[in-house]
């Protein structure tokens, strides 16, 4: 495997994911490491603002959706739908390609 192939690789390694505080509320973010991403999430100093004192958290969906230009576009659109909408796409009732059309 060449350092090319490794860049490209990762490149298109990216993922939209959501995350459920004790509240209810969906955190929507874009990693190239969900793992990794969420354990940041569960230590404050880390993780996003808006999850700061709101855990235990759970990870309630991600899906791979290539580069990371195609991440944040998914990761916008998401943030916009109504929470009905999140909810199906965590429930698995609807797919992801169903509720976001990307231009």
């Amino acid at each position: 495997m060449t350092q090319d192939s490794v860049v490209r690789c990762s490149e298109e390694n990216w993922s939209v994911y959501m995350i459920r505080t004790r509240h209810g509320h969906l955190y929507t973010g874009i990693t190239n490491d969900v793992e990794r991403r969420f354990h940041s999430h569960q230590h404050a100093s880390q993780g996003a603002k808006f999850l700061k004192g709101k855990g235990p958290l759970l990870l309630v969906f991600q899906q791979k959706v290539g580069s990371k230009s195609q991440a944040a576009r998914y990761e916008y659109r998401i943030k916009r739908l109504p929470k009905r909408c999140k909810e199906s796409l965590v429930a698995g009732t609807a797919a992801l390609d169903e509720l976001v059309v990307l231009d």
